[in-house]
């Protein structure tokens, strides 16, 4: 089974993949499409409010946060790593639980990105909102080193996410039945 989707006038068929016994959700991978990435990296920056750098989480954002960077002629962007690395000195760590992963996971900055960070207008960049865990996560992140949140922007906002109006995203992406319907 598969959704449909026009993501700014790009049209894919997400395969619908098992959450639980009554839930699919359309898989979006941005890995591998080189057009959807650089057409979603213009198009959000078109709709950005203006900010001095973006984040995003990784991993499956980081063609995107990479393309919009890229794109805007940016010389520095942020990634909020799911752990810490040796290069790494001291961190800043929130825990997230996401619809897509089986445990609670970790996203990381350093302390050197995080004075970086500190006054500076942050964009909060994702592939999908859903649940909102990573954005919260990543909005805690901003927060502790000292970040102003300019703005939260994703490609797709799934099921309840497209409610919301504190972000910006190119298109809605409904959550589905076991028989592949639409959830209402």
């Amino acid at each position: 089974m598969t959704y449909e989707i026009d993501i700014a006038g790009l049209k894919r068929q997400l395969p619908l993949c098992k959450v639980s016994d009554d839930l699919l959700i359309g898989a979006f991978v941005l890995f591998g499409d080189v057009e959807v990435t650089v057409h979603a990296a213009a198009e959000l920056l078109k709709r950005a409010p203006e900010y001095d750098y973006i984040i995003a989480p990784e991993a499956k954002s980081i063609p995107l946060l990479y393309e919009m960077a890229r794109q805007s002629g940016a010389e520095h962007y942020f990634l909020a790593r799911k752990g810490p690395k040796a290069y790494m000195s001291g961190v800043f760590e929130v825990e997230v639980k996401s619809i897509t992963t089986a445990s609670v996971q970790r996203l990381v900055i350093d302390t050197a990105d995080a004075e970086m960070i500190r006054g500076k207008r942050m964009l909060i960049i994702d592939d999908v909102i859903s649940t909102g865990e990573s954005l919260r996560a990543m909005e805690e992140l901003v927060n502790r080193a000292g970040g102003i949140i300019a703005g939260k922007m994703a490609v797709l906002a799934e099921g309840a996410a497209r409610e919301r109006d504190d972000i910006i995203y190119l298109a809605p992406l409904p959550l589905f039945h076991a028989d592949g319907t639409v959830k209402e």
